[in-house]
């Protein structure tokens, strides 16, 4: 959905609010009346990977192009969207716990009681994963009490609506809540993500009404929807029959019970079978039937399989209902321990993927583990714990191997809930719409390999990121070239692993800021700021009752009349010393600077390596291999990295220190400057001893200083330079002794006036 300037927000998951302005994206007029879907009467026309060959025309390429320009894309961009700001921030922890359900829970306790710190995230809005809604007993009750004791340790903070998006180098994983980024540094990390409800392949599966059992589950525990009134219900575990016994209770009719294993004999069989709800072992459904606004479902086509799993048309007959939910199986979120580095292989006792080497600090646990069955997801919860904890030399308990908590007894995943109809309809990929019969084609045009399958379909390309579609279409190609998922493989899991706002990877959006040591001064006399390159300087001093200009034009007549003080301390400050020292600057500004007596200055410009002027600025000349000078204040740091790469590309004898933080400069101009100084300083002032262009180093009020006899605004002046710490003291002694004369501190802006006035 688009919420006015917010793009892509994720309906399912996206609690709604006030204020909210939703719209539906990628759709010309609605989700409903969607003019666009005429475009579904031209499917047999736009087979898998037409657009590359469409792109290979050169006069049809352009057609295309424009074309899927224009219907493609999520949101509308509003350019006069304000920034958001989303600062990151920076945590660590001993644990990180990667999903708050029962394991994540049992482990994150377990590591606390060791001693450990503890942090839970859980993308959800509540802690305890499945046993919150998928409880078919008393699940809820207990999950809930494992979620207090969690709560009230103070070990252990638990993070909700919070992403682990992603894992890099030395257990850093980045987390992602609505607000900002968090850059969590964990000791371990134990990987309790969980794992997704996979759909079954059937013809108009993609119908509203057609939904997974979890989620039909969700509906009913999180929001009190009631999600159908009719239901049939296809399943392949155990989850199948909770789900039956959580929509009875949600008040919801079960019509039918299709299970597709071939036999079954479990508790919660035979109890809904005593309950008079009809139950077909070994059959299938074949079709979804849409209602006549095919908004929704009518009615469910089901029909018997054999033992390849090939639906029975013969003996196929249709059930009323308006919803259908399935519980065929599970894959684990695995992504975060393979993009930490752990090798999988298929299990196919579980027709699940599971960890079977672990990088060091990293473990696993619950559902990615292949560990389904409550009682078992605690006790390896409690085994991860212990692990971690011992990692950390925490405790020295050796935990039990991982197979002894796998319900192996019982596959919570079908190999093959894939159903072929000849008329097609039936997706694999809802986001991508992607029909059985596209992997096929794509397998027959020689797209045989995973990555290169993935390419050519699109597969797992869509919001989804493959969480309901890369198995399925796994399965369909290790069957097709008849292999098996473990030879298949997996395609790569990459950051990041859910969907991150481009705010929060921007961040608050840092703009470095420097401020010079007289900044607080400045600030005393109600200075009104402006940029400088990176610094702030005072623009001009606010005088109540005055306008901005009047306030400028009483500072340049200041300086013209009587004495002003401004602040250069963001002038780049640079020292060379060395024997080769004015040679080298020889060669970067214009100049002769080997005949340059001792205790003068000049002013310089400097050219780059093809002439053009890039910089200006004073050099003084303190000793017979001591240069000292400045540069404009934008360039300080670059004038510093290019001279110190000249200085090493040359190899010529002298070395370059930059100065400009730690030394502070001010510039005191105008007719009674003389007057001011001369009580503060040991140095003779007078205009024989300190001449014009002069630069001599003596004190300033007890301070340490280099003075220069040089003016940016045309009046006598002085440029006093001192140490950054020295320059609030060098200030108020200037300012105290002005005072009888009438001295004022002037901003930039009175600078360039008097500098205009002047022709400087």
């Amino acid at each position: 959905m688009q919420d006015g300037q917010r793009l892509n927000v994720r309906a399912d998951v996206t609690p709604i609010a006030a204020g909210m302005s939703l719209s539906a994206v990628n759709t010309f007029g609605g989700a409903v009346g969607d003019r666009a879907s005429v475009i579904n009467w031209f499917s047999a026309f736009l087979p898998v990977g037409f657009y590359y060959k469409a792109f290979h025309h050169r006069q049809l390429f352009p057609f295309w192009e424009r074309l899927i320009r224009h219907m493609t894309g999520l949101g509308r961009l509003d350019t006069a969207t304000p920034r958001l700001r989303t600062p990151k921030r920076y945590d660590f922890c001993d644990v990180l716990v990667i999903g708050a359900g029962l394991s994540g829970l049992q482990a994150a306790l377990t590591a606390a009681e060791a001693g450990a710190d503890v942090v839970i995230v859980d993308e959800n809005a509540r802690a305890g994963g499945a046993g919150c809604y998928q409880r078919g007993g008393t699940a809820g009750t207990e999950t809930q009490a494992w979620i207090e004791t969690v709560q009230a340790h103070p070990n252990i903070r638990l993070y909700t609506e919070t992403q682990a998006a992603g894992y890099f180098a030395d257990h850093w994983v980045p987390l992602v809540n609505p607000t900002c980024m968090v850059k969590m540094r964990a000791k371990t990390v134990i990987v309790a993500s969980g794992a997704y409800e996979q759909p079954a392949v059937f013809r108009n599966n993609d119908l509203p009404g057609v939904m997974l059992a979890s989620a039909a589950q969700r509906l009913i525990y999180r929001y009190a929807v009631k999600p159908m009134h009719r239901a049939v219900i296809v399943t392949a575990n155990q989850d199948g029959y909770i789900a039956a016994m959580d929509l009875i209770n949600a008040g919801v009719s079960i019509q039918a019970i299709i299970d597709l294993r071939l036999s079954n004999n479990t508790r919660e069989y035979k109890q809904l079978q005593a309950e008079g709800i009809p139950i077909y072992v070994g059959w299938c459904v074949y079709e979804a039937k849409p209602n006549p606004s095919r908004d929704g479902v009518s009615s469910a086509v089901i029909c018997p399989i054999d033992a390849d799993g090939q639906p029975q048309i013969d003996g196929k007959q249709s059930i009323s209902c308006d919803g259908i939910v399935v519980s065929v199986g599970w894959t684990p979120a695995a992504n975060l321990l393979y993009q930490a580095g752990a090798k999988l292989r298929f299990e196919p006792d579980l027709q699940q993927f599971v960890p079977d080497q672990l990088p060091d600090g990293v473990f696993a646990c619950g559902r990615v583990n292949g560990v389904f069955a409550m009682e078992h997801k605690l006790q390896d919860g409690m085994r991860a714990g212990q692990a971690a904890a011992a990692n950390l030399k925490f405790a020295a308990v050796v935990p039990p191997a991982t197979d002894a908590f796998r319900s192996l007894d019982q596959a919570p995943t079908h190999p093959w809930a894939i159903v072929p109809h000849p008329k097609g309809k039936n997706f694999v990929d809802f986001d991508e719409d992607l029909q059985l019969k596209d992997f096929d084609n794509a397998i027959q045009e020689g797209f045989d390999n995973i990555e290169l399958l993935k390419r050519y379909t699109t597969v797992g390309m869509g919001p989804s990121q493959g969480k309901h579609s890369n198995m399925n279409a796994l399965r369909i190609l290790a069957r097709t070239i008849g292999r098996t998922p473990d030879q298949v493989g997996t395609t790569t899991a990459r950051p990041f692993f859910h969907p991150v706002p481009m705010s929060h990877l921007a961040g608050r959006g840092f703009h470095p800021v420097r401020q010079t040591p007289l900044h607080y001064c400045h600030a005393a006399l109600n200075a009104k700021w402006m940029p400088a390159g990176l610094w702030q300087r005072p623009e001009y001093y606010q005088q109540a009752g005055k306008t901005r200009l009047e306030c400028v034009y009483a500072e340049v007549e200041a300086v013209r009349q009587r004495t002003g003080l401004i602040d250069v301390g963001t002038l780049g400050k640079l020292e060379v010393r060395g024997t080769n020292a004015a040679a080298f600057l020889e060669r970067v500004y214009t100049g002769r600077f080997s005949n340059q007596k001792v205790g003068t200055t000049r002013y310089a410009v400097m050219l780059d390596e093809t002439g053009i002027i890039i910089d200006d600025g004073v050099v003084a000349r303190l000793d017979a291999n001591h240069f000292y000078f400045t540069t404009t204040t934008a360039n300080a740091t670059n004038i510093y990295r290019e001279l110190s790469r000249l200085n090493l590309q040359w190899q010529m004898h002298c070395g370059l220190v930059n100065l400009t933080g730690a030394r502070s400069a001010v510039n005191l101009a105008g007719a009674d400057a003389p007057q001011i100084l001369a009580p503060l300083t040991n140095c003779d002032l007078s205009a024989a001893a300190f001449p014009y262009l002069a630069v001599r180093e003596a004190e300033v009020a007890g301070i340490p200083a280099i003075l220069m006899r040089v003016g940016f605004v045309g009046e006598w002046g002085y440029e006093i330079h001192v140490a950054a710490e020295s320059a609030p003291a060098l200030w108020d002694a200037l300012m105290e002794a002005g005072a009888a004369y009438g001295i004022q501190p002037f901003g930039v802006e009175a600078q360039r006036l008097l500098r205009l006035e002047k022709g400087i």
